[in-house]
């Protein structure tokens, strides 16, 4: 099983063309980031408002904690049958897949906003009033550069999970790198599916230290020496 699969990964033809790894990999990556951003501008206002007015806490822990609750797949066929007499083309399958990984996504970003924000310093808002700042200016100047950390640690987790549910698109027919894992199944060719959860796995950590690279640059210093000590 393992030659077979390595085999898999090494063969040239299993990675070019419409329906190789490659081609596979950018409209999975391409699913999985519009789903990231379309989740970001729904949590993060909502995490921002929440942590900067201390209003709406127990509504949103309650509703990440039911969004984690969710079956992707029942979500996902619910979707389609309520969109497919309404929408043509394949948005009428992709739209039902954003839903669902939207719908993972939200959790992780807003818990990760709205955490970062309330652990501000209270000292350094007092200071920012005292100064003469608006609120406006205390949100955007000090407790969002300060929820940095946890902001983005809710977003690259967020991203994984993306990745790693991105592939029930292939179930609709959508495609991405959960194709293989489909088609290998059918045929019983299970070093395919092997080599697809391979490449959903190397995509999702790629993904990942690239996050973590922007965290890195766009994250103060001082901040990650603080909560290292």
């Amino acid at each position: 099983m393992i030659d077979l699969t390595w085999q898999w990964l090494t063969d040239p033809e299993n990675w070019t063309g419409p329906g190789g790894v490659l081609a596979q990999s950018v409209t999975h990556l391409r699913i999985s980031l519009v789903a990231l951003l379309a989740a970001a501008l729904v949590a993060v206002p909502v995490g921002l408002y929440i942590g900067h007015t201390g209003k709406g806490r127990w509504v949103a822990i309650n509703v990440a904690g039911g969004f984690r609750a969710i079956p992707s797949l029942g979500v996902l066929f619910v979707a389609i049958m309520l969109l497919l007499p309404r929408l043509q083309g394949d948005l009428a399958y992709e739209l039902p897949v954003l839903i669902v990984l939207v719908l993972l996504a939200v959790p992780p970003i807003l818990s990760g906003t709205y955490a970062g924000v309330e652990a501000v310093d209270p000292a350094a808002r007092d200071a920012a009033h005292g100064v003469g700042m608006t609120g406006a200016q205390v949100l955007w100047q000090v407790e969002v550069p300060a929820a940095l950390p946890l902001l983005l640690s809710g977003v690259r987790s967020a991203m994984l999970q993306i990745v790693a549910t991105a592939t029930i698109a292939a179930v609709v027919g959508i495609g991405g790198l959960g194709r293989f894992l489909i088609d290998g199944q059918a045929s019983r060719q299970y070093e395919v599916m092997a080599g697809g959860a391979i490449a959903v796995a190397a995509l999702a950590l790629t993904v990942d230290l690239v996050l973590a690279g922007v965290q890195r640059l766009v994250v103060s210093p001082g901040l990650v020496e603080s909560r290292h000590h």
